[in-house]
């Protein structure tokens, strides 16, 4: 099965492999003690699963959403990279754990739709997995979310699974998407610090030539955190 490690998506261009580590910054912040206490004390929202978790899962469940198997087409839009580090919150990183991911395609077809619907990209996978290590680090390759035809505001599913506990859910929003406000999941995440938790820049990757982004989603649970 194919799958893709972070390091593999800096090309041989200083700047954007500069710009790559630097955006990983974010979770060595963590592992400074005391530091960034006021940080960590600040959960990361849940949000609910909603109705299009894949009844069956495709064949495919790598961390690669762009690439379907072996396939040399890729999936239509823009590609984003998503990466972050899961920690609890002592700041202390959370291994072994399974980070899910779902989203519609660029048609805003999830892949639980795909039965009832004429049109979609059969090249964009829609599902992924990808299991922390020892840092807690996850990392995605998937497509910047698009509006869902329902009048939800893009984002991603995000699913973590960890032994003896119940799922945790929530879901990732993009800054500054006007129709985040408008969007009633968004609304009944909390107050304004809750959605911040779930809302991050989608970043311009330097020197790219296909306009890709990348976003850096870090996620602090609580020892007992459920759906």
């Amino acid at each position: 099965m194919k799958s893709i490690a972070p390091h593999s998506l800096a090309a041989s261009h200083t700047p954007r492999r500069e710009f790559l580590r630097q955006l990983g910054l974010g979770a060595a912040l963590f592992s400074v003690p005391g530091a960034f206490a006021e940080e960590l004390s600040r959960k990361t929202a849940s949000a609910e699963e909603g109705p299009f978790y894949p009844p069956k899962l495709p064949l495919d469940t790598d961390n690669d959403l762009i690439i379907v198997n072996n396939s040399i087409t890729p999936a239509v839009g823009q590609i984003a990279h998503v990466s972050g580090r899961l920690v609890d919150a002592s700041g202390s990183p959370i291994r072994n754990a399974t980070v899910e991911i779902w989203e519609v395609d660029s048609m805003g077809v999830y892949l639980a739709d795909r039965p009832q619907q004429a049109k979609y990209d059969p090249n964009f996978q829609g599902f992924g997995r990808f299991l922390t290590g020892s840092t807690g680090e996850y990392y995605f390759r998937a497509i910047k979310p698009v509006s869902y035809p329902g009048r939800r505001a893009p984002h991603i599913h995000f699913k973590i699974r960890r032994k003896g506990q119940e799922p945790w859910n929530t879901q990732l929003f993009v800054k500054g998407e006007p129709g985040n406000e408008q969007d009633g999941i968004y609304n009944r995440i909390g107050d304004a610090q809750a959605r911040a938790s779930v809302t991050v820049d989608f970043v311009p990757l330097p020197d790219s030539r296909i306009s890709e982004v990348a976003a850096r989603f870090d996620i602090v649970l609580a020892a007992d955190s459920a759906s």
